[in-house]
């Protein structure tokens, strides 16, 4: 295998996480921005079982995401907008996905 340091940055992010896979977590906070940037919609249904197992051994885990499958799997979204850039930074809806789906003003709503 190659040493840590010829690794790319998402691939010692994935040997770290694995490391932490089998731990106890009860007082561990995960934080993870656009995990699923480059990953086949395979690995994307790999990465949810991740943080089901994490979640499972007592983490709180946070995504920031635009990945439908994963903003579809969460317990609670904070739904962002009204638009991007210059037009965001509000919250237009929080809650389950269920929640979100019957927001009107949730544009992301409308998608999962």
């Amino acid at each position: 295998g190659e040493e840590t340091p010829g690794l790319s940055g998402g691939e010692a992010q994935r040997l770290k996480l694995a490391s932490e896979m089998g731990k106890a977590q009860s007082d561990s906070l995960f934080v993870f921005d656009e995990p699923t940037i480059g990953l086949h919609p395979a690995d994307v249904q790999v990465l949810l079982g991740v943080f089901q197992t994490l979640i499972e051994h007592g983490a709180t885990v946070i995504v920031i995401e635009h990945d439908l499958d994963v903003i579809r799997n969460a317990d609670y979204i904070i739904d962002m907008g009204p638009g991007g850039g210059a037009q965001g930074g509000t919250v237009v809806a929080a809650g389950t996905p269920d929640v979100i789906r019957h927001t009107p003003a949730s544009q992301t709503g409308k998608f999962i």
